[in-house]
């Protein structure tokens, strides 16, 4: 299985020039041929890769593009391929239009084939470089394992980075487990198992609100332009961010890798998260807690080792349920995070609901057929989780 393994590294000055200014041609070569496909579109014209391709060929022969030709010609053709598979989502209906790359905002990066770098002895050198970039190794690659496709990247923090693409015969399925858990995710809890476990929400974005305040405001105060104060300003902004999100990150991982080790079957609850978030005075909890990247952690582990995740219909009343004897509440206030049903059942909210969660994904297991999706209330099950974990802020 092809995996890739990311490690920062530290160029020297001309590694730094080199790198940034083939940044900088491979986004020129990709906003060039975006527009010319744009253009080709609008007279109802296709253009595809090969067509980009002779127009890079033209390109680097004009005296204004001259520039293209100091750049290795592989990550440029790499850019063009990108937009290649750019444009093919696209047309699959699985992605928005391509959009152009910002100098700014854009992550910037630069991806060599085999035939762009040498690889020798653990030490890696880059197409017009002299010498090898100096890695920190933080984990070792797959034993015998050689790169196929290497992407260098420089964050807003301006850290660098670099990604080898290795086959790793070490991802194989584990040995069957007997456990299965359903998890449901809120603000002050982050995750709620089946199993009456409870994982805090460190809230990492509120641990450095203060410090990011008080950076965006001596940013802001900078005069706008590409002025070095404004620069030192903007990265020491992104710094913080990159802490943050380094450290929800790590988190994740280690949640999501411990739930599929334990587990065959993982339950969860398929959320529209991309529409939760237009609520104002939950966009920002919501956004920190990173529900979407966690399930994206779990889906692509479980399919690494063998195990299986399931997503229940949004619109299962998890919450109004008796786990115990599967009685529908009619009515279960926001405010009640504790409840006795008839049959003298005494529930704690998140508990039962990730049980509900349990024994809905495991019916769907056994019988191949989805979670029958109940009538949606009046504004909408995403509207009701939102007032519900606005009451847990």
């Amino acid at each position: 299985m092809k995996r890739a393994f990311k490690y920062r590294f530290y160029p020297t000055s001309e590694q730094a020039t080199e790198l940034a200014r083939t940044f900088g041609c491979v986004r020129k070569v990709y906003n060039m041929a975006l527009a010319a496909r744009t253009q080709a579109w609008a007279r109802q014209e296709r253009v595809n890769y090969n067509a980009t391709s002779a127009m890079l060929t033209a390109w680097k022969k004009t005296e204004e593009l001259a520039y293209l030709n100091e750049v290795s010609s592989v990550p440029l053709q790499q850019a063009l391929r990108h937009l290649q598979g750019a444009f093919t989502n696209f047309f699959a209906k699985r992605a928005k239009y391509p959009r152009f790359k910002s100098k700014r905002k854009s992550r910037a990066s630069a991806e060599y084939t085999r035939s762009a770098f040498r690889w020798k002895d653990g030490r890696l050198t880059l197409a017009k470089m002299d010498g090898p970039l100096d890695i920190v190794w933080s984990r070792p690659l797959p034993e015998g394992a050689e790169p196929s496709t290497v992407t260098v990247s420089r964050d807003a923090a301006g850290r660098w980075f670099v990604s080898l693409l290795c086959d790793d015969p070490g991802v194989k399925p584990l040995p069957a487990a007997d456990a299965a858990v359903g998890i449901d995710v809120g603000l002050d809890h982050l995750l709620t198992l089946s199993t009456g476990e409870k994982i805090a929400d460190p809230r990492h974005e509120r641990r450095d609100r203060a410090r990011l305040a008080k950076a965006q405001r001596a940013l802001a105060k900078k005069a706008r332009g590409d002025g070095a104060n404004r620069g030192k300003a903007r990265r020491r902004v992104a710094r913080i961010y990159a802490r943050i999100s380094d450290r929800r990150r790590d988190l994740l991982h280690k949640l999501s890798t411990r739930l599929v080790r334990d587990n065959q079957t993982l339950v969860i609850e398929d959320l529209t998260v991309r529409t939760m978030v237009k609520n104002r005075s939950l966009a920002r909890a919501i956004s920190d807690a990173a529900w979407s990247e966690f399930r994206g952690l779990l889906e692509y582990k479980a399919a690494w080792y063998g195990r299986e995740v399931i997503a229940v219909d949004r619109f299962f009343p998890s919450s109004k349920l008796c786990s115990a004897c599967g009685a529908l509440q009619e009515q279960m206030p926001l405010n009640v995070r504790t409840w006795t049903c008839d049959c003298g059942a005494t529930h704690d909210r998140d508990v039962n609901a990730a049980r509900n969660l349990l024994a809905a994904g495991l019916a769907v297991s056994v019988c191949g057929a989805g979670v029958r999706p109940q009538r949606r209330p009046p504004g909408g099950q995403s509207a009701t989780k939102q007032k519900a974990l606005r009451r847990e802020l």
